[in-house]
């Protein structure tokens, strides 16, 4: 029988450049490393909604059949009514991650080129690196801005808009310049659009190859269900469909908890405002980047390590952007909680800068 050394020869060489994802620290983790009871944390370091979703998801939970499989038409019908898009334009899967997963086994092959503007989402670095693809990695510009000057050879082009871990999002006129200039399938990830100023979804109705991405876990506080979505030219979408996962992925749970969220989009706009009064108080006292997500991306004096452990050390966890590719070592990023866990932020803010 062969062993592990000999057993591991067989993966695949891409996985070699591969930088695993790197998620947000947990109240578990914090709790144990530093002796700090659970219910004293405050977790700001995911970019979750501290509102939760509407109480109508709790008790469409009640009601589900886990013993049946997902039926996902009412989701399909409410999602329509959302975004006001045919059902036929829209596809669902398991998160963000999940549709972009398929997306990226629609169009990547072993030598093709993505397209990628750093500091952001890293997700879309391991979807180029497991394809066989690779990315072209573009930085972004002082105030975090793209170039509208994309690699000719792309074969996908990725856009994050409010960018994560940033905070900006790109204006309209330059994601038009870069799908009209380009035959790339541009994927334009908009997960934190509810808090910003406007959408771009519009366009798709305009572009052959444009694709814009949502989902349930941040403006509807649905982050542990798992549930996106995102509307393509009927083209793609039609595709999709032929490898997309079993049920795209989804659950009982999470087709429920997203019917529920969107019969209550009021619940929804209540949370979104709540949070982005807070963002700007922040925004001011802490004297971070303009944001129009529902965090914040601060310039650390200090490293970020050093900076970040000092709140964790408090019990208030934020996230060191280390792990984003090109953010360097003097960037943290802050979520916008609730005004008494913003009041815990501040508060540990003024301790540790009286202390530089």
């Amino acid at each position: 029988m062969a062993n592990c050394s000999e057993l591991i020869q067989k993966l695949r060489p891409c996985l070699g450049t591969l930088k695993p994802y790197v998620a947000g620290k947990g109240f578990t983790e914090i709790s144990r490393k530093y002796g700090i009871k659970p219910e004293d944390i405050v977790k700001l370091g995911s970019n979750e909604n501290p509102y939760g979703p509407s109480p109508r998801v709790a008790q469409a939970l009640r009601n589900i059949s886990p013993e049946r499989y997902p039926e996902p038409e009412d989701l399909m019908a409410g999602l329509a009514g959302y975004t006001g898009y045919h059902e036929e334009m829209i596809v669902i899967g398991s998160g963000m991650d999940g549709v972009m997963d398929t997306l990226t086994r629609l169009f990547l092959d072993k030598g093709d080129k993505t397209a990628i503007f750093t500091p952001t989402f890293s997700y879309y670095e391991i979807l180029t690196i497991t394809a066989g693809a690779t990315p072209i990695f573009m930085q972004r510009g002082p105030e975090f801005q793209i170039s509208t000057d994309v690699p000719k050879d792309a074969k996908m082009v990725f856009i994050c808009s409010p960018n994560n871990p940033t905070g900006n999002a790109t204006p309209e006129e330059d994601v038009r310049a870069i799908v009209e200039s380009t035959d790339a399938i541009v994927f334009l990830d908009e997960a934190y659009v509810e808090f910003a100023d406007h959408s771009l979804i519009g366009l798709v109705k305009e572009y052959g190859n444009l694709i814009v991405g949502r989902t349930m876990s941040k403006a509807f506080g649905l982050a542990g269900m798992r549930l996106g979505y995102a509307v393509a030219p009927q083209w793609i979408a039609d595709q999709y469909r032929r490898v997309a996962p079993p049920f795209f992925g989804i659950t009982c749970a999470s087709v429920a908890a997203g019917v529920a969220a969107l019969s209550d989009q009021e619940f929804m706009r209540r949370s979104v405002e709540k949070i982005c009064v807070e963002r700007e108080r922040l925004q001011k006292e802490m004297r971070s980047y303009p944001s129009q997500a529902n965090f914040l991306c601060i310039k650390t004096a200090e490293t970020s390590h050093e900076f970040v452990e000092k709140f964790l050390e408090r019990g208030v966890i934020i996230r060191d952007c280390r792990s984003f590719r090109g953010a360097g070592e003097h960037h943290a990023r802050v979520t916008v909680g609730t005004p008494a866990e913003n009041d815990r932020l501040l508060s540990a803010f003024r301790e540790i800068c009286a202390l530089l």
